[in-house]
């Protein structure tokens, strides 16, 4: 008698064990990529452009003060 209660719940745990292993489902969801827009304004051209032009004059400006 004990024998077979104790066959009935072991069997019964078996079942709930294994049966709480198969209802577990993975949903993988899609990944959603968006371009990324970078704007970098270089303005070293004109920077250099400027420092040539008015080079003259900051030089002639600083032999002025000495």
């Amino acid at each position: 008698m004990k024998r077979k209660r104790r066959l009935a719940l072991l069997g019964a745990l078996v079942l709930l064990l294994l049966s709480g292993c198969t209802r577990h489902a993975v949903q993988v969801a899609p990944i959603e990529i968006k371009p990324i827009h970078i704007t970098i304004d270089v303005n070293i051209k004109v920077d250099r452009a400027l420092d040539d032009f008015f080079g003259d004059l900051d030089k002639a400006a600083t032999e002025q003060q000495k």
